[in-house]
């Protein structure tokens, strides 16, 4: 592996970009990257830089005129250079990433002498911008997904149902974005201490590699995770119980929480928007139990009858005071209730909440079943 130059000033700059729950990213300094080479690697992570508020990209290098990367830079007011030893004497630069694989350019790098700078070069840019090229991959997939989930949503609810779909996607774009700066900055030190570690100690420089790639599997296995809670496989047949039975296993594999499930009837009477309704209200409810209830354990009954579906979703958790949070408007739609509530309404069901503090949590959900005679209440809403 190569060995590029580092300053001390440059690494405190870069640990600052990573974010906390509680810290906006107004009055934080973005860091100002240049990138050498806009082939595949530059393009790569010109497309991630784009949307990171933390990093701005001050200029690009590339002898070739016209490469996809070129013209992505254009397009995005970078400015392109032929002469990548222009961008080391810029003077609004933090970060330098080497992405051509050029020998002479990397050798060229390790006698620079500039202490303002930051240097990433050789196999460390490579497994840079490899692992941006998974998140995008893995984000495209997930964008897909969401959009291929919209079209069925909306095919059985009326206008006023957009909004929860709206809140739901932003949250989730929230969630991809924070997880994805935050994967990228910690490979991005580990990355760079790997470089200090080669010459002076490669066995633990060969730990911490093997630390870095199970970070990058970690965030691989966590966008398929989101990608099965946007779009469960059994919404192609609309087999609500299967559905939730494997979710469950995969909740429990996920959150460290053991899970039980029982689900018994007949489902042939629920209507596809039912089916999917009923799996969001539960998804909602089991969310809320990693989030807030502090539980170990929790079970999902599924009962139908003729006339009638009963779900619950219970814990073990720290419970809480039902009456006293539902004055906190705020609070409870923290929990997602409003939504809930408006896909139960939705059914002709209902959707409420049993739980006292230290005692766990139960949400009961129930949803009448429409039969040939009764077909109206899907239409009216």
């Amino acid at each position: 592996m190569s060995s590029l130059k580092s300053s001390k000033p440059t690494k405190r700059a870069l640990s600052s970009q990573k974010p906390t729950a509680n810290r906006s990213p107004k009055g934080v300094t973005a860091s100002r990257v240049a990138i050498i080479g806009a082939g595949h690697g530059g393009t790569a992570l010109m497309e991630i830089f784009a949307e990171d508020p933390l990093v701005t990209v001050v200029g690009v290098a590339e002898i070739r005129p016209v490469t996809r990367g070129v013209r992505l830079a254009k397009k995005l007011g970078i400015p392109v250079r032929r002469r990548y030893q222009d961008l080391l004497k810029m003077k609004d630069v933090d970060l330098v990433i080497d992405v051509t694989g050029d020998p002479e350019v990397e050798q060229k790098l390790l006698d620079v002498q500039a202490p303002h700078l930051a240097l990433v070069g050789g196999a460390s840019a490579k497994f840079m911008w490899q692992l941006i090229e998974a998140r995008i991959r893995a984000s495209v997939e997930i964008e897909n997904t969401l959009t291929r989930y919209q079209s069925l949503f909306r095919l059985y609810v009326k206008e006023e149902a957009e909004g929860a779909v709206d809140e739901e996607r932003t949250r989730i774009a929230c969630e991809i974005h924070d997880g994805l700066v935050q994967t990228l900055v910690g490979v991005n030190l580990k990355m760079e201490r790997v470089r200090e570690l080669v010459s002076e100690d490669p066995n633990k420089g060969l730990t911490m590699m093997n630390q870095t790639k199970a970070e990058l599997k970690h965030a691989i296995q966590e966008a398929r995770e989101v990608v099965y809670n946007l779009r469960p496989g059994q919404y192609d047949h609309l087999a609500l119980i299967p559905a939730l039975s494997n979710y469950l296993t995969s909740y429990e594999r996920e959150h460290r929480i053991g899970t039980t499930f029982e689900g018994t009837g007949n489902e042939s009477q629920l209507d596809p928007k039912a089916k999917v309704f009923v799996f969001r209200m539960v998804q909602e409810a089991l969310s809320n139990v990693v989030k807030h209830a502090k539980a170990t354990k929790v079970a999902v009954n599924v009962h139908l009858t003729k006339d009638l579906l009963e779900a619950t979703v219970s814990d073990n958790g720290q419970g809480f005071d039902v009456e006293e949070e539902s004055q906190n408007p705020e609070k409870w739609d923290h929990f997602g209730v409003r939504s809930m509530k408006e896909r139960a309404r939705m059914l002709g069901g209902d959707i409420r909440w049993v739980s006292k503090p230290r005692t766990g949590t139960i949400v009961e959900i129930t949803v009448p079943l429409a039969t040939k005679e009764k077909m109206g209440y899907a239409k009216k809403n």
